[in-house]
Order: C-alpha cells, then structure tokens, then sequence
C-alpha cells in the first residue's frame, strides 16, 4: 500500500518497509527461486493475509476489520504489508480517510474471492449437512416475479445453505459477481463485452412494456400518440432494457423524447403511475403483481423485438455452495411456470 511516488508517509504507521519486509516474515528469496517454477505465488501468503485483504478491501479501512477480527490496527496493518511485500504490488491508495483499490488490488480481489469461496466450498463438502452462504445478486423484475418462489423450493431442498440477495442494477450486480462479492447473478443476458470469464445459463425471455394506471385516459389510443400526450418514465441510461426502448422511439419519431423520470424502481414507477397520467416502459415482471390484480394495464405497443434473455451468469470457475442446485431450482420453477400457462 503507497502513495504516489516521492511520498514517505507510511500508511501502514508502525515499522518501516525494510523491517517489515526482512524482519518480521524473514523472507528467502533464493530458496523460493529454487521452488517450482510454475508458482506464481509466494509460499509465505497465507489464510489470513487473504482474508484480511479481502476484508480491508470490503470495508474501505483498517479499524472496522481490525476490531472484527479480534486484533490491534498495527498488527493488521503488519499483516498487509506483508502481503503486499509478498505479491510485490501495492494493494491499496489512501483517498482522504478511506483506502481504495488499486488496479493490481482489484484484479487481486477478483481471484482472490474466488479461492476463498472455492476452499469453504471444500471444507463445506467434507462436512454432509453442514451448509454455508450463497450470495445472489437478482435484477428487481426477477426479484418480484421469480426469486421468491425459487427462494422457498431451495429452502426445502437444502435447508442447512443460507441465502443472502442484493438487488441492484445490472452494472452494480456485474461488478459484484466479477469481484466476488456475490456467487451469481439473476438477471438480463449480459454483453458480449462482459462475458469473460462467466457463463450464462438462459431461463426465459422477458418483453419490455408500455405500463400505465388501469384508468388511463390514453389506454386506448395507439401508443406512439398516448406517449407524446403523456409524461413518460423510462429505464436509466444504464440499464440493459434501455437500447430497445430508445430504437423503439425512435422508429416512431419520439426520439430525444426526455422523461418525467428514469427509473426501473417498482415503488417509485408504480406510485408515480398510479398518482398521474405517466406511462412506464419497464420489464414485464416487474409490475407482474399490478397487472394480474388489474391495477395496472400493458399499452399495445405493435413491436416485436422489445425483450430479451434473462438467465443465470456465474464465473465460470464458481463451487459456491449449492450454486448448481440453485440454478436448477430456478430452471424447474421457469418451466413450471411456463407449464401452467
């Protein structure tokens, strides 16, 4: 961990970098020269390096982790360095009173989470009845319309595994997965930019709609007209839906049309809804709750193309556990469904 170059403040605050390095872990760099060469780590990083990392790069700072694991801020702060001597890259940079990632930290985390899930995975296995944590992150249309039920069928199926969900956008949802904060991610296909690393295991297609409150006044009329008489919510510029929805426009001649809002919020799209005369492009199974008790009603749009793939994306490498069981449970509970209809 350092500051730019030239800086000498040491932000670890107890023993010079010297000391640390050949004092304290009393490294033998030409024994390790003389190990397989095909090891890219050194044999001194250990455990507990990794997860006071892990935990440090989670937390933004020593204090919080430092008082979670029991032991004093220098003697963390020691255990970083010597991680950092180690790998022989600085892991994090002070920003005012947080310590942030640099590029080497992140690319660092990414795998580094990786491992730590795939041990605990092992252990787990070794152990029969004994469960751990899978963390999900789920896209808010999956959220309302299919996570709760595959939530309850796992719960029956593998009781002893706890489950912890994020909701969040797919950029925030993707960005988690990559530095493995969550296992997998329950949302739209991801771009092929994306896709390093990761698989994507296809559930259902989902269409994009033109919502609104059952009693619109435009319910009627073709949707072009009903949008350019109404205030109009569309999804962020950052959402996945959002492409289709703009070509959607514009092939009608609505394009620049600028929105009363952005937003895929199922509380915040529905109050303004239902409150006013706006019109809401949004994914189908967020709002299938208000369309099924009649509350809100689907505007006929005429197009064809506005939907897309929505599926499971894991790293490819992932043994969280029950990761697999997870992702068939979802798959049952999708043909189900589909079953039924």
């Amino acid at each position: 961990m350092h500051r730019a170059p030239g800086a000498v403040q040491n932000l670890h605050g107890d023993l010079p970098r010297h000391i640390i390095c050949h004092s304290t872990i009393g490294l033998d760099n030409a024994k390790f020269a003389m190990m397989d060469n095909q090891s890219a780590m050194h044999p001194a990083v250990k455990l507990r390096h990794i997860r006071a990392f892990l935990d440090i790069a989670t937390e933004g700072g020593l204090s919080a982790v430092a008082r979670a694991q029991g032991i004093t801020q220098p003697a963390l702060s020691r255990t970083l360095a010597e991680l950092e001597t180690l790998l022989g890259q600085p892991m994090f940079l002070r920003q005012g009173r947080r310590l942030v990632l640099t590029e080497a930290g992140a690319l660092f985390r990414r795998h580094a989470g990786a491992a730590v899930q795939a041990l605990e995975a092992g252990a787990a296995a070794l152990r029969p009845g004994v469960g751990g944590t899978l963390r999900i992150g789920v896209l808010p249309t999956v959220a309302t319309r299919v996570l709760p039920r595959v939530v309850l069928r796992f719960r029956e199926l593998r009781p002893e595994i706890m489950l912890a969900a994020e909701t969040g956008p797919h950029f925030h949802l993707m960005r988690l997965l990559r530095e493995g904060a969550v296992d997998l991610v329950i949302g739209r296909l991801p771009g092929a930019s994306e896709m390093a690393g990761l698989r994507f295991d296809h559930l259902y297609e989902e269409e994009v709609i033109l919502a609104a409150r059952h009693d619109h006044p435009a319910g009627q009329r073709p949707a072009p007209e009903a949008l350019a008489a109404s205030p109009v919510i569309l999804p962020p510029a950052t959402a996945l839906i959002r492409p289709v929805v703009d070509d959607y426009l514009t092939a009608n001649g609505l394009a620049g049309l600028r929105p009363l809002i952005e937003t895929v919020s199922l509380a915040l799209g529905r109050g303004i809804c239902l409150a006013s005369d706006a019109l809401w492009f949004i994914s189908r199974g967020v709002v299938a709750h208000e369309l099924g008790t009649g509350e809100m009603i689907a505007l006929p749009t005429g197009a064809r193309f506005m939907s897309g793939a929505v599926g499971v994306t894991r790293r490819q490498e992932s043994v969280a556990p029950g990761l697999a069981d997870f992702a068939e449970i979802a798959r049952e509970t999708i043909e189900s469904e589909a079953n039924a209809g």
